[in-house]
């Protein structure tokens, strides 16, 4: 069986892994980036004496394993996983001595449905707590007195109560038997041994519930709801069987962004709300129904985007991981602070430091190393001697060396507003400029990217491309404004931030004007299609995968995930609506022209894909190859939206690169 470095001791030519090699050298491969990663779902136990994580096998094969943190090389396997029909979502600590973990069937066509498992850290004890397929039995054979108590499918993880039970929390979803998604859900006590199910809380709650929020003793105080257009964020005491609105606007749009994040131990729960036209932490008094005059944290530039570091022995909050162009930490415990200290001045590159449930006493602590040339590597430091053991990397034949750099900037949109992008370029001086990739990320209404390693841009790059990811208008995380400016704006002022972004780059001397392509999924496989289309003279080739072709067929498709909720607001308020819009519909829907769309494309698309159905791509294909030849059609079985499976991917980035070899290289 495969077993990571476990004795490197983090100097700084260990932390580089093995330095840079010379330029020469043979290229990672297409796997060396999309296999699965060798380490993942790393996760140290509550009181800092063991290590959970997932480890390829040499097979393919994933081993759920536990190690002693203060001797890795000590410990046990829990389970084996088939990783070419199941995959590990998640891995998660009930307490010191219990594991949970979350599997999700590749097979199974639902994209919601997990199976949930619990077993102790010595391997006994193992319970099949959540079905996740609905031809599951939950009723004993016939002749038995025995039933199942493994809960059937639709219901689902949530989290550990971190009081050192054997509970957990999960979500029971509540269905309307029209939709392929839940109208609503509740919240539920789990014990992982007896199976025994109890409601986390008693009395009536609100309607369609989308979001729980717990305090930090596992009692469910605020949660979301989401009616007609309009989110609700109620609360209520720890003993009280009623909700209190305390917030109301219109989910897209008011520009308000309140939402509730976490609790730090006392009546006060720490909110997002505007900030001079950015999103920034508060903190709001549940008691005086109250948000503080001044944000605790505010990012200039950024919406607030992060998670909080809590001791669930004292209850309160210890530090921020914050995202703002990059990953940062930011720690109000000062022996934490000085941890983060000693650790930077070892290890290069953003640390993040996990500590679990009992931060300040735990001995050991994970880190999780991360470069924008490196991907991302595990650390075991002793707080006592400073002693720091290596885990492995989750793509340990990557070589910084042969890395290009990544760099964020802002540019000039045609009607002059700032577009955030990210640039990676490929390793070494140019002696000319190079041909480049815009590489769009899917949504749009999520933000695309950050600074730290990104798997597709280091694979482009490291094939000799420029690779630029614009953080177009539309998309969260860079103010309410940013965000509102793309409503309505698909094929229009959105894709005009593409190409002003690749023309940007052209006058950097970085890109070859006759070289650009254009990529990307979901979203980004739309914009591949409409930017070939409108701007022919600046994109020569695209690639397009699970990417939607028609603006009307998103409202109308039979098979389609999309919510009722979803197509009678939120669809409405971003792409606009396809009666009154039908001209911008037909516009800047790729379907609807697709006789103008002449350069090379490649087209993948999953046969299972709820999101955005296969018919997008298969009249697409028909509409387009009828005058371009130069246009293929991948279909992948088995899959959805999104590559799940390790051979998908490396067939799929297998014929990317020979598609961009072939028609952009040159």
């Amino acid at each position: 069986m495969r077993r990571l470095p476990l004795s490197c001791l983090f100097a700084l030519a260990c932390a580089l892994t093995g330095g840079a090699p010379a330029l020469a050298a043979p290229l990672p491969p297409v796997s060396a980036f999309f296999e699965t990663p060798h380490l993942s779902h790393v996760k140290i136990s509550p009181k800092g004496s063991m290590v959970a994580m997932a480890v390829r096998q040499d097979d393919s094969t994933l081993a759920i394993e536990v190690r002693d943190a203060d001797n890795p090389g000590k410990g046990t396997r829990l389970a084996l996983v088939d990783n070419v029909n199941v995959g590990i979502s998640d891995i998660h600590w009930i307490n010191e001595k219990r594991l949970g973990y979350t599997l999700k069937n590749l097979r199974n066509n639902s994209t919601t449905l997990l199976d949930e498992f619990a077993i102790d850290v010595d391997g006994n004890e193992r319970r099949h707590l959540i079905s996740g397929s609905w031809n599951f039995q939950k009723e004993a054979p016939i002749g038995s007195l025995i039933s199942s108590r493994t809960l059937p499918a639709g219901h689902m993880y949530v989290d550990s109560v971190h009081d050192g039970s054997d509970d957990i929390l999960i979500a029971k979803f509540i269905w309307n038997n029209t939709e392929i998604m839940s109208e609503s859900s509740r919240l539920y006590r789990l014990n992982t041994r007896t199976q025994r199910l109890t409601s986390a809380f008693e009395g009536s709650q609100p309607p369609a519930i989308k979001r729980w929020m717990t305090d930090n003793a596992a009692v469910p105080r605020i949660v979301t709801s989401r009616v007609g257009g309009r989110c609700t964020s109620f609360y209520r005491k720890p003993n009280d069987t009623t909700w209190t609105d305390i917030d109301s606007g219109e989910c897209l749009g008011d520009g308000k962004r309140f939402t509730p994040l976490f609790f730090d131990g006392s009546d006060s729960v720490y909110v997002q709300a505007a900030h001079q036209g950015y999103g920034a932490l508060y903190r709001y008094d549940l008691a005086a129904m109250k948000l503080d005059p001044e944000p605790v944290v505010s990012t200039p530039g950024f919406d607030f985007s992060g998670e909080p570091v809590i001791d669930f022995d004292s209850k309160r909050l210890l530090g921020l991981y914050l995202t703002t162009d990059a990953n940062t930490t930011i720690w109000f415990n000062a022996a934490l602070k000085a941890d983060q200290a000693k650790i930077d001045a070892a290890l290069p590159g953003i640390n993040r430091i996990n500590c679990a449930a009992h931060c300040l006493a735990s001995p050991i602590l994970l880190v999780r190393r991360e470069t924008d040339r490196m991907p991302s590597e595990y650390v075991l430091y002793t707080r006592a001697t400073g002693k720091m053991i290596g885990l492995g990397s989750i793509h340990p034949e990557i070589k910084a060396g042969q890395m290009g750099e990544r760099s964020f900037h802002r540019y000039k949109a045609r009607d002059g507003r700032e577009i955030p992008v990210y640039v990676t370029l490929p390793v070494g001086k140019a002696d000319a400029p190079r041909p480049a990739v815009v590489l769009v990320h899917g949504g749009p209404m999520v933000r695309g990217s950050s600074w730290e390693w990104d798997d597709e841009a280091a694979f482009l790059a490291s094939r000799g491309y420029v690779v630029i990811q614009p953080e177009f208008r539309g998309g969260d995380g860079f103010g309410s404004a940013h965000l509102t400016a793309g409503f309505r704006q698909w094929g229009a002022a959105m894709q005009d931030d593409l190409a002003d972004a690749a023309q940007w780059a052209v006058k950097q001397g970085w890109v070859d004007p006759g070289r650009i392509g254009i990529m990307g999924a979901s979203y980004g496989g739309y914009a591949t299609l409409i930017g070939l289309i409108k701007d022919p003279q600046l994109f020569r080739v695209g690639v397009a995968w699970a990417g939607v072709t028609d603006l009307g067929l998103m409202f109308t498709s039979s098979m389609s995930d999309a919510t009722r909720e979803n197509l009678d607001y939120s669809m409405r308020t971003t792409i606009g609506d396809p009666d009154t819009d039908a001209e911008l519909f037909r516009k800047y829907s790729p379907l609807q022209r697709a006789g103008e769309l002449k350069q090379p494309l490649l087209l993948a698309h999953g046969v299972d894909d709820k999101r955005v159905p296969l018919e997008h791509a298969t009249r697409f294909y028909r509409a387009v190859k009828s005058n371009n030849p130069k246009v293929a059609l991948i279909t992948y079985d088995d899959e959805q939206h999104g590559w799940r499976k390790q051979e998908t991917r490396l067939d799929f980035w297998k014929r990317v690169e020979t598609f961009l070899d072939t028609n952009l290289k040159q």
